[in-house]
C-alpha cells in the first residue's frame, strides 16, 4: 500500500531518503533535499536549492531561489532567507584539506529575516526577529531584533516582529507601526513589552 506523503516536491526536485518533512511544505523545481535532514510543517523551498544532510529546518521557513543550507545550519521557526543569500560552515576551507566533520554550527533563531545576496560566516548566530540587511556580510553575532547592514555588517538600529524599524522614545519604549506592539530597549537589548 503506497502512503500519500504529506507535503509537495516538483517533479523535478530531488529528495534524498531519510529525510523527515512536515506536511503543507513545499520544493520547488531543482531543488535537492539531501540525506537526513528535519524541515517543518508548511515550509517553501524555492527553485535551485540544496539543503544538505542533517540540517535542521523549523515550521514556515521561507527560502528563496538559489540558497544552500549547509550541513550545521539551524533555522528555527518563522526564517526567512532572501534569494542568493549564502551560508558558510567551515571557518577555514581549502580545496585539497578535507574539513569533513570540522563544520561549525550556525543558528538563526526564531521570526529573523536574512535579505537577498548576505553572507553568513558559519559561528554567528543570528537571534531572534533580526533582520540582516541585503548584501550584508555577518561576520559576528546578531542579537534579537538587531537590524544590521553593511561589509562587514553593522548595527545600525532595532526591529519589529513585523519588521519594522523601531524609533525608541526617552523611555526606551517603541511602538511597532503596524502591529501596534510595544518593545523596550535596556542595556542595549530590546524586548518585547
Amino acid at each position: 500500500m503506497k502512503t500519500e506523503k504529506s507535503y509537495y516536491a516538483h517533479e523535478l526536485a530531488v529528495v534524498d531518503e531519510g529525510c523527515k518533512i512536515g506536511p503543507g511544505t513545499k520544493i520547488w523545481h531543482f531543488t535537492h533535499i539531501m540525506p537526513n535532514c528535519a524541515i517543518g510543517e508548511n515550509c517553501n523551498i524555492g527553485q535551485n536549492c540544496v539543503i544538505s544532510p542533517d540540517v535542521v529546518l523549523g515550521n514556515n521557513v521561507k527560502i528563496q531561489n538559489n540558497v544552500s543550507v549547509y550541513t550545521g545550519v539551524v533555522c528555527e521557526d518563522d526564517v526567512f532567507l532572501g534569494p542568493s543569500m549564502v551560508f558558510t560552515n567551515v571557518i577555514n576551507p581549502r580545496s585539497g584539506v578535507n574539513r569533513r566533520g570540522q563544520y561549525t554550527k550556525t543558528i538563526v533563531k526564531k521570526g529573523a529575516s536574512i535579505g537577498a545576496n548576505a553572507t553568513i560566516v558559519c559561528g554567528h548566530d543570528i537571534g531572534r526577529f533580526a533582520f540582516i540587511g541585503a548584501g550584508a556580510v555577518v561576520t559576528k553575532e546578531v542579537p534579537d531584533y538587531a537590524l544590521v547592514v553593511g561589509n562587514p555588517a553593522k548595527q545600525i538600529g532595532w526591529m519589529s516582529e513585523y519588521g519594522h524599524r523601531l524609533k525608541f522614545d526617552e523611555n526606551g519604549i517603541a511602538t511597532c507601526l503596524e502591529s501596534n506592539e510595544k518593545y523596550k530597549l535596556e542595556n542595549n537589548k530590546v524586548s518585547k513589552v
